[in-house]
């Protein structure tokens, strides 16, 4: 079956959101705990706020980390599925 006849299956996108949540909310764990682990830690969120989220920062962060969730999930689901 082909990638596009995959695609129109519903079960395919069901899948894929299996796949994709749960990594996408590892992959934003991780990044936080890289990023600003000793803010978290010692409870100033402030920080955590500027480090990650100020200025337009936000954007990127969440942006990046749903694209990669999702390109993921496509992925992984495309090579499951028969």
């Amino acid at each position: 079956m082909t990638f596009i006849e995959k695609t129109r299956q519903p079960l395919f996108w069901n899948n894929v959101r299996k796949v994709t949540i749960p990594f996408f909310i590892m992959v934003v764990l991780i990044s936080l705990l890289l990023n600003s682990w000793e803010a978290i830690f010692a409870g100033n969120f402030d920080l955590v706020n500027e480090v990650n989220f100020s200025n337009g920062k936000w954007m990127n962060f969440w942006g990046f980390k749903a694209f990669l969730s999702l390109f993921y999930g496509i992925y992984v689901t495309n090579k499951k599925m028969k």
